[in-house]
């Protein structure tokens, strides 16, 4: 049997408090189903009382979410939950952790922050690594993520251009058949990468860096015979090149480059008797000294809430 417990906390003001919760009565619902405890707030002061364990969880999801709120943090419902989920498997400053690391926020727009765990790791693996590969399900943010760290490594000066670049499958990289100029062709194929650029830098500023050669998007046959230097390279939707193209792709790296790879293996569109250069590149590659790897999963998942549980559901229905 469980030893009972109670602890109180007192904050400055009932709004600041509330603040921590989200102004959200089903997030203080969530953390008494989460760790198994009741909770009381009135004006200032929230009560936690039931098990040690629950009510100690409860502190220091608090401690963490009071942290990253006085660090300027917005605590919303995803912000709230993924604290108190961290709390219950003994972890604290998880969202504090998060807050703190904010790329961009380009003339007044909102910095880019990461979500979860695994996106800070990802972030920091590129930043330690000429080479990182960013590979999981849809909406984990593998390929926005590459955008802003290169957006803010270009803002540094540490670069001097974006290179963005992927298989245009679907077109068979036959392009000279369609109608307009190179943009135009590719533009089809290349939208998450014009949208995450104009998300993040507003549309002007990414028209302009279009057009000068700051950034570059082009498909991926585009990239033989170059050598890429002082660039920051993003090689998006990597489960389809063929071992030859991700060969290619991966030694056009020049100095002071560095590159990004993401992909999804559970997204190959490659024909049946084609094999993908992603997935022998995890194989050669791991390991490899200058080279980072982080998995994503569907708890990662960063758009709306049930995309993770479709994810997973289908994973159970694929058995994988």
């Amino acid at each position: 049997m469980s030893v009972e417990t109670e602890a109180r906390l007192e904050f400055e003001t009932a709004p600041f408090l509330h603040s921590l919760f989200g102004n959200d009565a089903a997030n203080l619902r969530h953390l008494e189903e989460r760790l198994g405890i009741r909770v009381v707030t009135r004006d200032g002061w929230i009560l936690f009382a039931g098990p040690v364990e629950g009510v100690d969880a409860a502190k220091r999801a608090f401690a963490d979410l009071e942290e990253a709120r006085r660090g300027g943090a917005e605590i919303r419902s995803r912000e709230f939950q993924l604290a108190v989920d961290l709390a219950a498997n003994g972890q604290g400053n998880g969202v504090s952790e998060l807050s703190g690391v904010r790329l961009l926020g380009f003339r007044g727009r909102k910095p880019v922050v990461p979500k979860t765990p695994n996106q800070l790791e990802y972030l920091r693996l590129i930043e330690a690594n000429d080479v990182c590969f960013g590979l999981g399900p849809a909406g984990t943010g593998k390929t926005y993520l590459a955008m802003a760290m290169a957006l803010a490594m270009l803002k540094a000066k540490q670069v001097q251009r974006i290179v963005l670049t992927r298989p245009a499958v679907e077109a068979g990289e036959a392009l000279g058949f369609l109608p307009g100029d190179m943009r135009e062709k590719v533009a089809p194929y290349l939208r998450p990468l014009y949208d995450a650029i104009h998300d993040m830098i507003g549309f002007e500023q990414g028209e302009r860096y279009l057009e000068d050669g700051t950034i570059e998007i082009a498909p991926l046959a585009f990239m033989r015979g170059r050598t890429l230097a002082k660039s920051f390279v993003i090689l998006d939707e990597a489960q389809n090149t063929t071992r030859e193209q991700m060969f290619m792709a991966l030694t056009r790296l020049g100095e002071d480059s560095r590159m990004v790879v993401t992909g999804d293996a559970s997204q190959v569109d490659l024909k049946p008797n084609v094999a993908s250069g992603l997935a022998e590149a995890e194989r050669a590659l791991e390991g490899v000294k200058g080279i980072g790897f982080l998995r994503f999963t569907g708890e990662d998942v960063v758009r709306h809430p049930v995309v993770g549980r479709i994810i997973a559901a289908y994973r159970k229905a694929r058995g994988n």
